[in-house]
């Protein structure tokens, strides 16, 4: 949606649901359509890898690693206060980790869709934004799937429905997959990678992983894979309520390399261009908050590494919505957190980050006009910038602090 021009983002609820309404109304007709099968769209599909391995037993495996999830988190503090969008968002169930593992598997689109032998589209490793089923899946929108592209050896799918697209899917969708499959697969070197590398953040991240050292595939639009071994670990964090274990792999897998003399209260930046969720009267807020001993961060302007660093070091936050945020994974323990919304867009995602970390504190604060009974799937304008009165957001910081 962030790729829409802002003049359109508002269209953005009826663009969502015209956008399943063609790929169920096209998809019809495209399965139905005499095309030879390696370039087919997939006939089928199954909800769950385990009932893809059942199905295709002479093709398809799972490697189970670890243990599911059930959570349910204590409702954070802010204002307004008794918001039904927290209540919506405070359980999360995440099932087990496993790594699907397909002979002749196939790969296809930027959103890595995983298709089977036997033409069946695996829906539990093809997650797509908010569908309600397999027939809504954008790979029925294509008449034909592209030429296949033939790989020897193995091949790991590391690539999802955001690749690419945002540092907080690159953090937290991307890497705990190539986690899932040390996991579940200790001491497999892969022959190539299907991953996003050629944005800055990304390529500073494949440095960091090691994952650099492997023959990478990027995901483009027209991408059309077929392994001879394909492995696709899961994608545990489609909700974007931030697993345990994914904060617990991060911290450990990441880890901060020089914390001295950064500074031990954050307040981060969006930038000051307009329709970008800045925060609209960030000068006012700043001198404020500079004889708390704040200082300002743009997460842009620093390397992955300075990032984790500063977060690291960061023993309050202050700041707005945004994908900068994703790097709380990285802060100490009892962290506090103020988080400023625009009124017509929420996202648990930082508070499920911060909720992962012992003894940590979370607060919210969103702009008028509140919409206390807004639903959690109601996503409007999620660009709004957030204009707060200043004084208001000090007060927030010092109950924070005092909390």
């Amino acid at each position: 949606m962030t790729r829409l021009p802002p003049a359109l983002q508002p269209l953005w609820p009826a663009a969502k649901i015209a956008h399943r309404a063609a790929s169920r109304t096209m998809g019809r007709v495209t399965r139905a359509l005499p095309v030879d099968a390696a370039h087919a769209v997939p006939h089928a599909a199954t909800t769950t890898s385990r009932e893809t391995a059942r199905v295709e037993p002479e093709h398809v495996r799972v490697h189970r690693s670890g243990d599911g999830e059930s959570v349910v988190r204590d409702l954070p503090v802010g204002s307004p206060r008794a918001m039904r969008f927290w209540g919506e968002v405070r359980r999360l169930e995440v099932p087990e980790r496993f790594v699907l593992d397909v002979d002749d598997g196939r790969l296809v689109g930027d959103y890595a869709a995983t298709i089977t032998p036997g033409g069946r589209l695996d829906l539990q490793t093809s997650p797509y934004f908010r569908i309600r089923g397999w027939q809504e899946h954008p790979v029925y929108l294509r008449t034909r799937l592209p030429e296949p592209v033939a790989l020897d050896g193995t091949t790991v799918s590391l690539a999802s429905q955001a690749s690419g697209r945002n540092y907080y899917h690159s953090i937290m969708d991307t890497l705990p997959r190539w986690g899932v499959l040390q996991e579940a697969m200790p001491g497999v070197r892969p022959d190539h990678v299907v991953v996003s590398h050629l944005t800055t953040w990304d390529r500073q991240l494949m440095a960091m992983t090691g994952l650099d050292e492997l023959p990478l595939v990027e995901p483009v639009k027209h991408l059309s894979v077929r392994a001879e071994r394909l492995l696709v670990p899961c994608l545990n964090n489609q909700s974007t309520l931030a697993p345990r274990w994914i904060t617990q792999w991060l911290r450990t897998s990441l880890p901060p390399k020089d914390v001295r003399g950064r500074p031990r209260r954050l307040y981060v930046t969006r930038g000051a261009a307009p329709r970008t969720r800045r925060f609209v009267r960030e000068a006012e807020l700043m001198r404020l908050l500079a004889p708390l001993g704040f200082e300002r961060l743009d997460p842009g302007a620093v390397s992955v590494q300075e990032q984790i660093d500063h977060f690291a070091a960061a023993e309050v936050v202050v700041a707005p919505h945004g994908a900068g945020l994703v790097n709380l994974t990285f802060a100490p323990e009892g962290v506090r957190v103020l988080e400023l919304f625009a009124p017509r867009y929420l996202n648990p995602g930082y508070w499920a980050i911060t909720d992962n970390i012992a003894d940590s504190v979370y607060r919210y604060l969103v702009a008028d006009p509140v919409e206390p009974d807004r639903p959690e799937s109601r996503m409007l304008n999620v660009q709004d910038d957030i204009d707060l009165d200043p004084r208001a957001v000090l007060a927030a910081v010092e109950e924070l602090l005092a909390a």
